[in-house]
């Protein structure tokens, strides 16, 4: 059975309790077997590449420049896609589930592009997404980067 894929997405410009969270969250990841999906940048992106590789895991940036030049060094594989914030369909696409964490407008169109395709989120102090004529939120929402991970999981498997 090949490994469970996570992206998780967030602000470049994070704040201490972003970055935090995020590299909890790609510590715990990598401790439960899973591959980290993320953009690959600063913030968000950096600090779950660190967790994750200092928790001896894989993590995969899909970046928006055509080259590494400002690829976190924590990253395990760096694909340059030079498409700019269009990545971000990739990023969305490529997680059986979706852990956001804060956010901008980048991460908004992460968000908004992986329910569209059917990912379930898993929001940790992140956008709150309503749409008229449904009664819920479709984020699964979260208090810490451990039930963030449990969730995400769980919902990556099917559970």
């Amino acid at each position: 059975m090949s490994p469970i894929h996570v992206a998780v997405c967030g602000p470049a410009l994070a704040g201490p309790a972003e970055f935090e969270a995020a590299e909890e969250v790609g510590r715990l990841l990598a401790e439960a077997g899973a591959i980290v999906v993320c953009g690959g940048g600063t913030g968000v992106m950096d600090a779950v590449a660190r967790g994750c590789r200092e928790a001896g895991g894989i993590t995969v940036g899909l970046l928006a420049d055509p080259d590494r030049a400002d690829a976190s060094e924590h990253l395990t594989v760096s694909i340059p896609t030079g498409m700019g914030e269009t990545r971000n369909a990739l990023v969305a696409r490529s997680g059986q589930a979706v852990i956001a964490i804060g956010g901008e407008f980048g991460t908004l169109s992460e968000i908004a592009l992986a329910l569209k395709i059917g990912r379930p989120v898993v929001g940790l102090g992140t956008w709150e997404v309503a749409k008229p004529g449904y009664s819920s939120d479709p984020i699964v929402r979260v208090g810490s980067p451990t039930e963030a991970v449990r969730r995400a999981l769980e919902l990556a498997s099917g559970l």
